[in-house]
């Protein structure tokens, strides 16, 4: 239960507040380490080990800010990815950063939902990603993982906040999910998140590509997070999917519609040339 102190927190006091926890990690991760360790033994990799990361946005912002604080002290590169975080720590650093992490509860609806949302964004930031060459799909799969960071730590140590938020939207006083957060808490949960990764010093780069403006990089990550909300809330018929590939096609101008629609994870096959169409439409209306 929030006390009536923390009923009236803003962002800043939700950021020094949350920013203190130590950090979770989903339980999968621990079982999947401790199968590739039991399978390949000396011969586990580093891009295994990032694999884990790349699914879990708790232990990949674990790892970075472990990885940057070793990174201060030699004053080496920003660490933008899940591997250049596991190289940066090392591989028995990262065995024991996992090991010894405490597990969050992934029985919680709400969390689980949120989790599923950051992993199908960094999953389509990786897909998309691949089709501009000026782009590093692994630094907009990272933002798009930690873009939910500030609703995951809610739903993590303060529940009733992303709870309250979620009945105002269901119930209709709310229409839309970031309406429905300023309604009730009177902040944008992503506004959380960039609150956190001052406080937690990320680097710039992935700040500006989880704020998502200023540039295509950034724009890419933001519609990916956009795109996984719609297919998690409404799945293969949802009414925003077509809008969603017609902003992929001016963001990737040299992918086809088709091939952008078929990137969609979990997505009904049947549904892609309807999806397709209507952002067809959307592109130009005169097509036909």
């Amino acid at each position: 239960m929030l006390s009536e102190n923390q009923k009236r927190w803003g962002v800043d006091q939700w950021a020094a507040y949350l920013s203190n926890h130590e950090l979770p990690c989903m339980p999968r991760s621990k079982t999947r380490l401790i199968e590739l360790e039991a399978a390949q033994g000396e011969k586990l990799a580093a891009r295994d080990l990032a694999d884990i990361a790349a699914a879990d946005p708790f232990l990949c912002l674990r790892l970075l800010r472990e990885a940057e604080a070793h990174r201060v002290q030699r004053l080496g590169h920003d660490t933008t990815t899940p591997l250049a975080a596991v190289m940066q720590l090392g591989t028995d650093t990262f065995h024991k950063l996992l090991l010894n992490c405490p597990e969050t509860d992934e029985s919680a609806s709400g969390l689980a939902e949120c989790e599923a949302r950051s992993h199908i964004a960094s999953r389509l930031a990786l897909r998309w990603g691949t089709a501009r060459a000026d782009i590093s799909p692994d630094e907009i799969a990272m933002a798009a993982l930690l873009s939910e960071t500030g609703e995951l730590l809610l739903w993590s140590f303060a529940p009733d906040v992303p709870k309250n938020a979620l009945a105002a939207l269901r119930s209709g006083q709310s229409s839309r999910s970031i309406q429905a957060q300023l309604d009730t808490c009177g902040f944008r949960f992503k506004d959380l998140t960039l609150k956190c990764a001052t406080i937690w010093h990320l680097p710039s780069l992935l700040t500006q590509l989880i704020r998502g403006i200023d540039n295509t990089r950034s724009s890419l990550s933001r519609l990916c997070v956009d795109t996984a909300r719609h297919i998690l809330s409404e799945g293969s018929t949802s009414p925003a999917l077509p809008s969603d590939i017609a902003e992929a096609k001016q963001i990737i101008p040299g992918a086809t519609l088709e091939w952008l629609a078929e990137q969609l994870p979990g997505i009904d096959e049947a549904q892609i040339p309807l999806i397709v169409a209507k952002a067809a439409d959307l592109l130009d209306p005169t097509h036909h």
